[in-house]
């Protein structure tokens, strides 16, 4: 079995948003992620997901907590040794138009990479370096001297992905990277994804809310809601089995490809579920259900399957 690449161990982000109220975006959350190996993160827009991925690479400094890349404690490491780890762990941004630098020609923008963490001695071995990245991720050596606003939506983020390639990671967070695209393109990055991860032994962290792909590209899940991992398990258990009634919420939206099927499908509401409304105030109170998330811990109820209880 792999060993841990990733462990997260009670990460918290939390946010001064004034008038002494104070937002909890990431709320005591832990997990790993073995080499080879990819998480991948769902649950709705605002339940802190991309947060937690910022968190984890220290965009974000962290309010509590820790993250162990390849068993160091990297949540307090200074700015020096902060940057030489960097070159290991990367992030593909969501959204592919605002992610590039438009005044940057592509070879700039992935050769920026390369001149930070002095991975190029002279401009031959960095055009020649830029020229491999666009070809590993579909795209023709001979457009590297083109500017981002010359490319499609689809071509822009495997310009993003050839830059998080251009350092060799081991580690890349995937922040929501297809949602800004058409359908038509989402397969084929997320194709693209599988395969570079199985030709360079990539670790993913991949942050989405369109479950139906995240089945495709995971080994693991984990759910996320209002700052918390509500349940966690292996890809085809938990969309199997889902167990808490935030994750058949989540799963009862899915769309399936029959209109007629479509229409007259149940739609799972978090009030519907046996075990009562999941708390949703954001201070906590209680609302009277059974999972109450400021009182509540992740249990293991069978193998690698771990769902948000209430701590006894």
């Amino acid at each position: 079995m792999s060993k841990n690449l990733i462990e997260v161990e009670g990460l918290k982000k939390y946010f001064n948003v004034g008038g002494g109220n104070v937002l909890k975006a990431v709320n005591d959350i832990s997990f790993s992620i073995a080499e080879g190996e990819t998480l991948g993160l769902v649950g709705e827009s605002g339940c802190g997901k991309s947060t937690a991925g910022r968190t984890i690479l220290r965009l974000y400094e962290p309010t509590a907590g820790s993250v162990k890349f390849n068993g160091t404690d990297i949540s307090k490491l200074p700015p020096k040794k902060m940057k030489a780890m960097r070159r290991d762990m990367q992030m593909i941004f969501q959204d592919p138009y605002a992610s590039l630098n438009p005044r940057f020609t592509v070879t700039d923008i992935i050769g920026e990479a390369l001149d930070i963490h002095n991975m190029a001695g002279t401009r031959a071995e960095r055009k020649k370096r830029v020229e491999e990245l666009l070809d590993m991720v579909g795209l023709n050596p001979d457009h590297a001297t083109r500017y981002p606003h010359e490319f499609s939506g689809g071509q822009r983020q495997r310009i993003g992905i050839a830059r998080a390639l251009a350092v060799n990671p081991k580690f890349i967070i995937c922040d929501e990277p297809i949602s800004a695209l058409d359908v038509s393109i989402q397969a084929q990055v997320v194709n693209l994804l599988k395969d570079l991860q199985d030709r360079l032994g990539l670790t993913y962290l991949f942050i989405a809310h369109d479950l139906s792909m995240v089945k495709h590209i995971s080994d693991r899940v984990a759910v996320m809601y209002l700052g918390r991992i509500v349940e966690l398990a292996e890809s085809e258990e938990l969309y199997a089995n889902p167990m808490h009634p935030y994750t058949k919420t989540l799963l009862s939206a899915i769309p399936i490809p029959d209109p007629e099927v479509e229409a007259n499908k149940k739609r799972i509401l978090l009030e519907d579920d046996a075990n009562g409304p999941i708390q949703s105030a954001k201070d906590g109170a209680s609302s009277g259900g059974a999972f109450d998330l400021e009182n509540s811990e992740l249990v293991e109820v069978s193998k690698g399957h771990w769902v948000s209880m209430p701590k006894k």
